[in-house]
């Protein structure tokens, strides 16, 4: 079995004789016992009860500690357990966590984020409200790795609504986050699971589901999303592979789009994602002084997107860093 797959993979409907909650809040987990205790006590905090509410993380063989220790020490036998035989990667644990739900709607909730007190019930009312969508989501607040605020999300609108031209806005820059969205199991079940790439998958994926689909969105900020260090996103930055799979992932995107307005919308979501990226190279120069994000991001960049403000941009950073190395040098080897 691939770990990325090439097509968006099966969603088995639920058997009739089944129970079915009306949420299904699957965690999945790797490696992110710092944050773990801290997401499923967000969730625990506004639980619906058993009868409505599915919890359980799903733990893609965690190496940092025991997973289902803590879950059991933290759930208190409320939150399920399970864990993969071998590790199989974040795509095939998202796809094994949207399967083993058997809620009406499923919100992935990631080990190292947390939600909101009242997001469930806010979520509820959009579907309520607005039958017809396949997605809802809110607003959300970025966190550090201690928890603390540092920025929040932008806001797609001033009242809970139906997004208009909500494909076309998604096409020229990923705007979501998972934390915020939850689909319902049923829209899994027709279009599939994450496919395609390890960064980037869920930008396709809502995108996917924008072109099929109505989005509702609620302008309160009921979700946090938590950036550091040991993230899919971080890791990705190391060789570059975040640029690479924002190729694959605008490519597909760009597809889904009336052929007029395809190439023109993949230049636009390709310098969107370049500029952003640029600015965060300099940040893992300035902040984290890692030349070996700055050398893979500068690469990669190189060979997706290029024009006169990525190159004036790039020059600069290398003449930073450059001179750094020299005064370094020269510290060390006075004459």
């Amino acid at each position: 079995m691939r770990r990325i797959p090439l097509t968006p993979p099966e969603i088995l409907p639920i058997s009739d004789h089944v129970h079915r909650p009306l949420w299904s809040v699957m965690i999945p987990a790797y490696n992110c016992s710092d944050y773990l205790l801290e997401t499923i006590l967000s969730v625990l905090q506004q639980d619906l009860g058993v009868e409505i509410m599915q919890i359980e993380v799903v733990d893609d063989c965690s190496t940092d500690s025991n997973v289902e220790e803590l879950v059991r020490n933290v759930g208190n036998g409320r939150v399920s357990y399970y864990r993969q035989k071998v590790n199989v990667g974040s795509l095939r644990n998202f796809e094994t966590c949207i399967n083993r739900s058997r809620g009406y709607y499923v919100h992935l909730l990631h080990g190292d984020d947390r939600v909101k007190n009242g997001y469930y019930a806010a979520i509820s009312s959009l579907f309520e409200r607005f039958p017809e969508a396949g997605a809802a989501f809110c607003s959300w607040d970025h966190i550090n790795s201690n928890g603390a605020y540092s920025h929040y999300s932008r806001q797609e609108a001033e009242e809970p609504c139906i997004l208009e031209n909500w494909l076309y806005k998604l096409a020229e820059y990923p705007r979501l986050q998972y934390v915020a969205i939850t689909v319902k199991r049923e829209i899994y079940e027709t279009l599939g699971s994450f496919y395609l790439a390890n960064y980037g998958e869920d930008w396709e994926m809502w995108a996917r589901i924008a072109k099929n689909y109505p989005t509702a969105y609620t302008p309160k900020i009921l979700a946090e999303y938590r950036e550091h260090t040991n993230s899919i996103t971080w890791r990705s930055y190391q060789n570059g592979q975040n640029i690479k799979d924002i190729a694959k992932v605008t490519a597909a995107i760009a597809s889904y789009l009336p052929k007029a307005d395809q190439q023109k919308k993949l230049i636009i979501a390709r310098k969107h994602y370049i500029y952003w990226i640029i600015n965060e190279t300099y940040g893992a120069w300035f902040f984290h002084k890692n030349k070996k994000i700055v050398y893979g991001q500068i690469r990669a960049v190189l060979l997706t997107y290029r024009d006169i403000y990525v190159l004036r941009r790039i020059t600069i950073l290398l003449l930073y860093i450059w001179t750094d190395s020299y005064r370094k040098y020269f510290l060390k080897n006075p004459k």
